[in-house]
């Protein structure tokens, strides 16, 4: 295994004039394929750190059946991408770097990508044969030479540069003075013809209707069924991106420019978070629209709490997050269940099941044994998985997966792609499911796709006044 040892320049410095936007403003023209990955969780020291990344030097992605290593000495190297082979990767590659410094409270540097949703495949063994409508990497992560990280909770940012030992040529100063800039470049945005899907309401209907009858069956407790959508554009999409996390705030909102496209999204949902050997999932299900009205809000709350049908998806959801982490995991609990969570647009029953990583486990392995999320496939997954490739006449791409960074002192935290878009060849593409149960409503359910998408439509609009 190859072994890269990076040395790091470090500046601490004030935050209380600066946001993750007007950094990654300012920096976004100078460094190439930069991103941004913010919480909006700013009360609490535990998820209050935003991170602004650029410049890869190293990087691993895999796409139509081969592993692309690429080295921060710039060697490269390619690999059939197996089930046998992918998982190995990974680890090999994360492990393949030695930082100098290190800190408890947050990740200084690691790998910072996603794995849609179609990596599913080199996880179980499940074939996808959909059509695409976009090209993009099943799996890509990369190594950042600068890594800022903004502690919200203290008002601190943290700039970081890591480099090979045999550099010494040091670029920390000129990003420094780059981020004291108080000019940057914005840039227009407008939607361009009509929002279309690859159902009409009937055909969604028809395909929520076959759900229910596998439930009904037996095959499976619950399937998530999905319906995508895609607007053509002009300008500037991360114009898109400031309108969503203003109208939407989630605890994961990100920006990840990667050239020829890009992924953005605000997530009320973690795939995984792995910390201090400990692993936890926060299953969401049980969605019900709000109604702009904090008191029928509340009422409306307190309804989605004792619904029979949304209760039954929610406690499947919860069982299925407690069986994936016992793969791995021992001492696993619920720790909440069913707490009543209000967002933007929706109001979602939200618990946390976590466990104690066992003894020489791979925080790879713990995210390869849980994905894809059970919200966003259904119980029991494998069965649910191939009921999915059967119906849905696309491949859901990033739609479903994860993003977020691996640390290289082995934490791991990941939102789920949901709330989110993919932007490729100037076309906004955004998707929602609805989880079906034997107990569904199928105008209910075709419902529940558009108040999820609720925010991202209200975000196009708004951004066009930007």
């Amino acid at each position: 295994m190859k072994k890269f040892k990076l040395k790091t320049a470090y500046r601490s410095r004030l935050a209380d004039t600066q946001t993750p936007v007007s950094i990654f403003l300012k920096l976004r023209d100078k460094f190439a394929n930069s991103i941004l990955l913010e919480s909006s969780d700013y009360h609490g020291s535990e998820n209050s750190v935003s991170y602004i990344c650029c410049q890869p030097i190293a990087g691993i992605e895999i796409a139509k059946g081969i592993i692309n290593l690429n080295y921060p000495d710039g060697t490269t190297e390619k690999l059939v991408a197996t089930r046998e082979s992918v998982i190995p990767a990974l680890i090999e590659f994360a492990g393949s770097f030695e930082t100098q410094y290190s800190d408890q409270k947050f990740t200084s540097n690691g790998l910072f990508g996603y794995m849609g949703y179609d990596a599913v495949q080199y996880y179980e063994d499940v074939a996808l044969d959909n059509a695409s409508d976009f090209d993009i990497p099943e799996i890509l992560y990369r190594v950042y030479r600068f890594v800022i990280g903004i502690d919200h909770f203290k008002n601190q940012m943290h700039v970081f540069e890591h480099r090979l030992e045999s550099d010494d040529n040091s670029e920390l100063d000129q990003l420094i003075t780059l981020i004291d800039n108080k000019n940057f470049s914005d840039y227009y945005f407008m939607s361009k013809g009509e929002e279309i899907s690859n159902y009409t309401d009937e055909e969604f209907l028809d395909l929520i209707s076959k759900g229910r009858q596998h439930c009904l069956r037996g095959d499976v407790f619950q399937i998530v069924l999905s319906r995508r959508f895609k607007t053509s554009y002009s300008g500037d999409d991360f114009n898109v991106y400031r309108a969503l996390r203003s109208i939407n705030p989630s605890p994961y909102l990100f920006y990840f420019d990667y050239g020829n496209f890009r992924v953005f999204g605000s997530s009320p949902e973690a795939q995984i978070v792995i910390k201090d050997n400990k692993a936890v999932i926060h299953p969401i299900a049980g969605t019900f629209a709000r109604t702009g009205n904090d008191q029928a809000d509340s009422e409306l709350a307190q309804k989605l709490f004792t619904d029979t049908k949304e209760n039954s998806e929610h406690v499947m959801l919860v069982d299925l997050a407690r069986n994936d982490l016992s793969r791995n995991s021992s001492e696993v609990q619920v720790d909440t269940f069913k707490e009543i969570q209000y967002f933007s647009h929706v109001i979602h029953l939200v618990s946390k099941v976590s466990g104690e990583l066992t003894e020489d486990t791979s925080p790879v392995r713990v995210v390869s044994d849980t994905f894809p999320a059970g919200t966003l496939s259904g119980a029991p997954k494998h069965m649910a998985m191939t009921l999915i490739e059967k119906y849905e006449n696309v491949a859901r791409g990033y739609y479903g997966g994860a993003i977020g960074f691996m640390g290289f002192n082995g934490d791991f935290n990941h939102a789920i792609m949901i709330r989110s878009f993919l932007s490729e060849n100037n076309t906004l593409y955004y998707q929602a499911g609805a989880g079906v149960v034997a107990k569904s409503v199928i105008e209910s359910e075709l419902q529940e796709v558009n108040n999820k998408l609720a925010a991202l439509r209200q975000a196009m609009q708004l951004a066009q006044e930007i």
